[in-house]
């Protein structure tokens, strides 16, 4: 297998990361993205065109790659399709496996609607015959302060659920460490934080560390649709927004692993430390 590994969204926080690591490491990479001009510069490294709604520059971007790290496309209402057709391209390029970076609770009919994008883009994987690692990662430490508008108010129709949220840093170190090992062939695993916790508590947690006040308001689901009307964003993208919560009331993303510690070699990351780091604090 060609050492080279390619990594998709190689201009993002997760895909950046995974992409310093690695060079850092001295591995071989493809940083693929829609425009090469803003994807960093590592040593050991070459950029490639790859726009995810044109499978064809996504092949010829893959050829002579061995491992394809699959960060998914921004949400979009045909993004199965799209992602579907990148496996394809993969195949054709003659890839031999895939890390694809997926979502806890991935389902046809899983509660948080971009989750399902990922259960279709899974099974497209699975029927590839490619060998392939599935990385699902709970909701994200570090956008769940931007939950709170400019009043520093957490509006949505999450109740007394808890969310088992990891940092993005602790993702791509779970993703750098299964891309340069020999294992995990056809493994799933969920990534999350070392505690699942409320959003009332996130909201205090951020007014103590962040000086700041922070609270979460519950809704209901018809008032969490009213009060992100103003945006005029599609339904597919409302849907989106409001099952992030909802999922969350659900209890869909309050299960803890130690999938974090076991891949990375590092305990996962507690959401306050985190904010401590964004304060600045030691």
């Amino acid at each position: 297998m060609p050492d080279t590994i390619a990594i998709s969204g190689a201009s993002g926080h997760i895909g950046g990361r995974v992409a310093r690591t690695l060079a850092d490491a001295g591995v071989g990479l493809r940083l693929l993205g829609r425009d090469p001009g803003r994807l960093p510069e590592l040593p050991g490294s070459t950029a490639a065109v790859a726009d995810f709604a044109d499978a064809g520059t996504v092949a010829t971007a893959l050829r002579g790659v061995g491992t394809f790290f699959f960060v998914s496309a921004t949400e979009s209402a045909n993004r199965a399709e799209q992602q579907a057709a990148v496996v394809r391209a993969a195949v054709d390029a003659g890839v031999a496996r895939i890390v694809y970076l997926s979502f806890v609770g991935a389902a046809p009919d899983c509660t948080f609607t971009f989750g399902r994008d990922h259960w279709h883009t899974e099974q497209a994987i699975r029927a590839s015959g490619l060998d392939f690692t599935f990385l699902r990662d709970n909701q994200y430490q570090d956008i769940i302060p931007h939950f709170a508008d400019a009043d520093g108010v957490i509006r949505g129709p999450a109740g007394d659920g808890k969310v088992a949220a990891v940092t993005r840093a602790d993702v791509a170190d779970c993703a750098a460490a299964v891309l340069t090992s020999p294992d995990h062939h056809g493994a799933t695993f969920d990534l999350t934080g070392p505690r699942a916790f409320t959003l009332t508590t996130a909201a205090a947690e951020m007014t103590r560390i962040l000086g700041r006040p922070y609270r979460f308001a519950e809704e209901t689901v018809d008032e969490a649709y009213a009060s992100r009307a103003s945006y005029q964003a599609p339904r597919w993208e409302v849907d989106g927004w409001v099952s992030t919560y909802t999922a969350i009331a659900q209890g869909d993303l309050e299960t803890v692993t130690d999938s974090v510690a076991v891949l990375s070699g590092h305990p996962a990351t507690d959401f306050t430390d985190y904010l401590a780091t964004l304060a600045g604090k030691p």
